[in-house]
């Protein structure tokens, strides 16, 4: 049948064979290289190697983080040296550090004591009124005459007249200074802070305030400090204004704690933490209460997902094709 065929068809018939021949050939000269291709390809492909490349990442800049404090890749921009930021405060245990911990009540208390006897003298508290006290540190008989003791200013009254009275549990703790002025006059020049959010304006929190009320060493050799400065390495710069306030036995506690430098730092310390953060007790315990809820109705909803879907996703569809009756 072929010598039948026009010569045209035959050049056809032959290209073709040719290409088919050609194309085997590629076929089977690739098939050797093709496992080795499609196990890297499922190999890059593979959860397990994405995970191990995700963890590698991850612990690679944790880990350059750790050592330099910092980003990789991200420039910082500081005003001073670190020299002049002060010595880094140690991290403390403090007993309220942790997740679910709370303030040591006790200590607040010994610690607004420190704090009325040494601190009060040349710092203020202005954001803390009396009431903040009663069930924290103290009952409200002893706010109240805690309050009381300390007179007011009011008025007018009918005359037109300021008049002083006794303080009541809503005022604010007095400062020591009636103005900025007469602070400093009264400081050589430098302003004594408030002390209402000191452990949250100071890098280092409660670390740094703890360390630099229990830091006051002579200077090194090679170090100068001006006159009428005190040297504290955890202070930027090294000179301080205020000179050491806390030794042992300064204050009497109540409950006769012994009053060492340590402890006397450590109670107003978590006193001027509690000023700065007194809703610290109540937002844990919201948020205990919180998770133990959330946890429960992800549960809940987890189940009743399945349960609603369960008949859809175990079910099984059928294909039915029409049959041709026609044959």
């Amino acid at each position: 049948m072929l010598s039948r065929l026009p010569v045209g068809a035959l050049k056809k018939a032959n290209a073709f064979g040719a290409a088919s021949r050609s194309a085997s050939q590629v076929r089977f000269a690739s098939s050797g290289t093709a496992p080795n291709a499609s196990a890297f390809q499922t190999l890059l492909n593979s959860r397990a190697t994405l995970a191990s490349v995700s963890l590698f990442s991850v612990g690679s800049i944790a880990w350059y983080t750790h050592l330099y404090g910092s980003l990789p890749f991200f420039g910082e921009v500081h005003a001073s040296s670190p020299g002049e930021a002060g010595l880094h405060p140690p991290p403390y245990p403090w007993p309220h550090k942790g997740l679910l911990d709370s303030f040591d009540h006790a200590s607040i208390r010994r610690g607004y004591q420190v704090y009325r006897e040494v601190c009060a003298a040349c710092h203020s508290l202005d954001r803390i009124a009396w009431r903040n006290l009663v069930g924290v540190s103290h009952t409200v008989d002893e706010v109240k005459a805690m309050a009381e003791e300390i007179e007011y200013e009011d008025g007018p009254n009918e005359e037109g007249e300021m008049f002083q009275r006794p303080g009541k549990l809503s005022d604010y703790m007095p400062p020591p200074y009636p103005n900025e002025e007469a602070a400093r006059a009264g400081n050589g020049g430098a302003l004594p802070p408030d002390l209402s959010l000191i452990t949250k304006a100071r890098h280092g929190g409660v670390d740094y305030v703890f360390a630099l009320l229990t830091g006051y060493i002579d200077p090194p050799a090679g170090v100068e400090i001006r006159e009428g400065m005190n040297y504290n390495p955890y202070f930027p710069g090294g000179g301080i204004s205020m000179a050491r306030v806390l030794f042992d036995g300064l204050v009497e506690y109540d409950d006769q704690t012994p009053a060492t430098t340590t402890q006397m730092a450590k109670d107003v310390v978590t006193f001027l933490n509690w000023a700065a953060e007194p809703e610290h007790d109540e937002r844990k315990r919201l948020g205990l209460k919180a998770v133990i809820l959330f946890s429960a109705l992800t549960a809940i909803s987890l189940y009743v997902k399945r349960f609603k879907w369960t008949v859809i996703k175990n079910r099984k569809i059928f294909y039915n094709p029409p049959v041709d009756k026609g044959h």
